[in-house]
């Protein structure tokens, strides 16, 4: 089972704060993960790089430079999946957040049992994409939009375009079903894979990054319900 698999999973925690660092340390250890530590930008892309985690837990303001930068730097150097940790509620920070490779957040001050939630899940999607890796997928053309399960490749009116990770795994889930209303909870569990989605402005966070890539025409809000791609 991937939740299962999730065990022993390697992750670096990087936050300046060295209580909320060693709470989430403790507990990350207490649930059967590895754990490294780093408290600043620099270190932080130093570790990575000693320990080859397999999920980044990341605070986004940090000495030395912020979690953005640091965020663009390990993604240049390897795809990983990274829950970003903020105080800050500006929709902004989180878009470029998402952005530059983070694949989720989690908004201070937060729940530990939430925290490990998001990251199992995380870990979840990534068992799933290593698993779909290499098969044979169809070909989705809707419109001018061309999606390729298999390399993961998406073209709008010819051009490439790129999304990270989630962005793509939304859009997939969209365009299995194009012109109908995706629920939001449904979306959640399955891009996501949360058992409980509870409220969370993650998904309106995503879609407005996937609409920003793929024309903000093309995802259609159906208020209180969900999301819709339009052929």
């Amino acid at each position: 089972m991937a939740e299962e698999r999730s065990e022993g999973a390697r992750l670096l925690v990087v936050e300046d704060d060295r209580t909320i660092r060693e709470a989430l340390t403790e507990r990350l250890l207490a649930e059967g993960f590895s754990v490294s530590e780093a408290a600043d930008g620099p270190s932080a892309v130093a570790m990575f790089s000693e320990c080859e985690p397999d999920l980044v837990v990341l605070d986004l303001m940090l000495p030395g430079f912020d979690g953005l930068e640091v965020c663009r730097r390990i993604q240049a150097e390897r795809a990983v999946p990274v829950l970003m940790l903020t105080a800050r509620v500006d929709e902004t920070d989180v878009l470029v957040g998402l952005g530059v490779g983070a694949d989720d957040y989690v908004t201070k001050p937060f729940s530990m049992r939430e925290v490990v939630a998001r990251i199992r899940a995380l870990l979840r999607r990534v068992v799933r994409a290593r698993e779909l890796a290499g098969t044979r997928q169809p070909l989705r053309t809707l419109g001018t939009l061309v999606i390729d399960a298999s390399t993961r490749r998406v073209e709008s009116e010819g051009v490439e375009v790129h999304l990270t990770p989630l962005e793509f795994d939304l859009l997939l889930a969209l365009a299995d079903r194009p012109g109908t209303v995706r629920g939001r909870d449904d979306l959640l569990r399955e891009v996501w894979g949360w058992a409980e989605p509870g409220r969370t402005r993650t998904l309106d966070s995503h879609v407005k990054a996937l609409r920003s890539e793929i024309g903000p025409e093309r995802v259609r809000t159906v208020h209180g319900v969900g999301y819709a791609l339009e052929v």
